[in-house]
């Protein structure tokens, strides 16, 4: 996180803008704590109390903007039960700020249930838009974004996930992943065998000091990181939807098929047998037949 100087900014926090019984959901930066709003600020200094993912990292913004605040921890071991305490305080007319440890509360942070009690409960709730990881990844991806789907953190275990990117590889919108920098390479390496080798980009350490973008195929994105001994910090991935040239249109014939097979062959990212099985899927074609035209053409190759 840079420094921020409070002196510099140019405003006075109001301590009059929010609004008794009420539930903000505050978005705060991802790393450079130059991206708070002064909205967000105003609302934090007002409020009676804030929830937080952590109470440390929390702690800590606030401490940096001079602001004193009591807080609670709201996190996913404990949201179910410290939810129902909340919406009570909201019912008695407390003012309450959620915030997560970085970007957009229950944007694949917690928050999700609180949401949902106090909208059961009748209450008010008040968006303070911020930062937001995927958003900020997007501006500066290259990939188109009028349309797009966010698929935030892998399933953790292998079967599901292989499960849950089968059914992702048929969407055309480019895809949005939050990936912990320990798994990085592992869930790369299944994109590839299941989406091909598409194009993506990977934000790393977004806003913050060592922030990078590596951008090209998902092949090269992979071989980049593994020239390094270890992936450090918060990492996004955006990897391009399905493409028209990956599918077949009715009419088409035996040498756009050949193109593609030649195509996925001289990438090298792809095994026959799951070469087949995507072109199967995605073509509706028998995956044996397409396995030994496969085979045919790499013989010949």
């Amino acid at each position: 996180m840079d420094n921020v100087s409070t002196s510099l900014m140019p405003f006075a926090l109001k301590n009059d803008g929010v609004k008794p019984g009420h539930l903000y959901i505050v978005s705060t930066p991802i790393g450079n704590l130059g991206d708070i709003t002064f909205r967000a600020l105003d609302v934090l200094a007002s409020v009676d109390r804030v929830a937080a993912e952590d109470t440390r990292n929390t702690a800590r913004l606030l401490a940096r903007f001079n602001i004193q605040k009591p807080m609670v921890s709201l996190h996913e071991h404990n949201e179910v039960y410290r939810s129902q305490i909340l919406v009570e305080a909201l019912r008695q007319g407390e003012s309450i700020a959620l915030v997560s440890d970085a970007g957009t509360p229950s944007l694949s942070d917690p928050g999700f249930v609180l949401v949902r009690e106090v909208l059961a409960a009748g209450l008010p709730l008040v968006p303070v838009p911020g930062v937001s990881a995927a958003v900020t990844l997007m501006s500066v991806s290259g990939l188109p974004t009028d349309s797009f789907t966010f698929c935030g953190f892998p399933p953790k275990k292998a079967g599901r996930r292989r499960r849950w990117l089968q059914d992702l590889s048929e969407i055309r919108f480019p895809l949005i992943f939050y990936v912990s920098p320990h798994s990085l390479m592992v869930f790369l390496e299944e994109l590839l065998d299941i989406f091909g080798n598409r194009h993506g980009v990977l934000g790393r350490e977004m806003t913050k000091m060592y922030e990078e973008y590596i951008r090209g195929p998902l092949s090269e994105i992979a071989g980049e990181l593994k020239t390094r001994e270890k992936i450090r910090g918060e990492c996004s991935l955006m990897v391009a939807g399905r493409e028209d040239s990956e599918v077949c249109d009715e009419g088409e014939g035996p040498e756009d098929l050949d193109a593609l097979i030649i195509k996925a062959l001289e990438d090298g990212m792809e095994k026959p047998s799951a070469l087949a099985k995507r072109l199967a899927g995605s073509l509706g074609m028998d995956r044996k037949d397409l396995y030994a035209r496969i085979l045919e053409m790499k013989t010949d190759s």
